[in-house]
């Protein structure tokens, strides 16, 4: 279990997260974002929607855990979600997503009292997690799909 400082500062990495992927993929055409990360990679845009998909997840994750006794969480298929029509839009959509969702999300995780952080659910694919748990997964989720974004601009000079 984190301490206040800790879980403050990851809740922080939340809450700032919109403005690193925005930064990430500021100035991008509609060729590079359908460019891979890497070889056999998702697309620039198939991670900004993943990042939305994912996060809009995570942030009912933890609302079940705070208001259920012990859920199961549902997971998905994030490979097959991340070829779907809407995997090609334009990426406002989702980073408005973001935007509004990550406000939402550190600020319900700014208001949980300590207690709440040690509540466990199950995760199919991981066992028994807590909120720390989740925290420490979302807390640097967005960063590392950023870095892939921010990794290819500079391998790519662009």
């Amino acid at each position: 279990m984190f301490n206040r400082e800790e879980r403050n500062s990851k809740v922080t990495r939340i809450r700032d997260f919109p403005g690193i992927i925005r930064s990430a993929v500021k100035g991008l055409n509609d060729d590079q974002l359908d460019t891979p990360y890497r070889d056999g990679g998702w697309t620039v845009r198939q991670v900004v929607h993943h990042l939305a998909d994912s996060h809009a997840n995570a942030y009912l994750r933890f609302k079940w855990l705070v208001t259920e006794d012990h859920p199961t969480i549902k997971t998905y298929d994030q490979d097959a979600w991340a070829v779907l029509p809407d995997s090609r839009l334009p990426l406002e959509s989702s980073l408005r997503l973001l935007d509004g969702l990550h406000e939402r999300w550190a600020g319900f995780l700014e208001s949980l009292p300590d207690e709440a952080w040690s509540r466990t659910g199950t995760h199919p694919e991981r066992g028994e997690v807590t909120l720390d748990d989740l925290l420490e997964i979302y807390a640097d989720h967005g960063a590392h799909h950023a870095g892939q974004v921010t990794d290819l601009r500079a391998r790519r000079g662009w």
